[in-house]
């Protein structure tokens, strides 16, 4: 599988706490993969996709399933239970990770964009989806980082968290218009610094008091701002 290379040429696999969603603070093993189907302006991850600013072949090393399995235990040792795929976005490389959440062992996470269906294969494996649809603010078209249909199947999942960054009262209108249900929905207050995200989450909780959200925040950049492999 193709993961992205941390700045020591190692792939970028690392144990640490979840930053986000409904399990935040659970200690779980990140694996980032690389490439992505979308193009937001204000990622933080453009090391893993954006190949005209980033030279891919220094950015990314191609695992095989033996040799990603391995290095997830590795990085898990006896305590942690939990694995979290990210990116980028994963379900570009969705038919070996099916392969590989089929023998891993492991408690599964999937961090989704909600643009591409998951597999039956994969979707039987994965115990948590963490989906975050992309709002106008992200600039992807809309056809490109909406698809209703792929949306409203994980709306329904009951293994499934939809997690919307948001910076704005027009991004929270835009999040109400998704119609999607209120009790599925985590906002999460953008920002890659501790100064930014407490501004934003006095504000933000403001907004899910009165609409009935869940108030997310970003665990690791409280404690590690933008550090890689954190």
């Amino acid at each position: 599988m193709l993961l992205s290379r941390m700045e020591n040429g190692r792939p970028e696999i690392f144990a640490t706490v979840q930053g986000e969603g409904i399990s935040a603070g659970v200690p779980a093993v990140f694996v980032r993969l690389a490439d992505c189907n979308l193009r937001c302006t204000w990622c933080d991850t453009k090391y893993t996709w954006d190949w005209k600013r980033y030279d891919k072949k220094a950015g990314t090393i191609e695992l095989s399933l033996e040799e990603l399995r391995a290095a997830i235990h590795e990085a898990a040792g006896p305590r942690i239970s939990t694995v979290v795929f990210t990116g980028g976005e994963p379900l570009l490389q969705q038919d070996e990770l099916a392969e590989l959440a089929a023998t891993i062992g492991h408690r599964i996470e999937v961090e989704t964009n909600g643009t591409i269906l998951p597999n039956a294969a994969l979707a039987a494996r994965v115990e948590q989806w963490n989906v975050s649809p992309k709002l106008a603010s992200s600039g992807n078209g809309e056809r490109a980082r909406l698809k209703p249909d792929i949306l409203a199947w994980f709306a329904a999942r009951p293994d499934a968290q939809i997690k919307v960054v948001v910076a704005s009262e027009d991004d929270v209108a835009e999040v109400r218009a998704l119609g999607l249900p209120t009790e599925k929905v985590v906002l999460t207050p953008e920002g890659t610094d501790a100064v930014t995200l407490s501004e934003r989450s006095r504000w933000l909780a403001g907004q899910c008091t009165t609409h009935g959200y869940r108030m997310g925040t970003r665990l690791h950049v409280f404690v590690w701002g933008a550090e890689r492999g954190r």
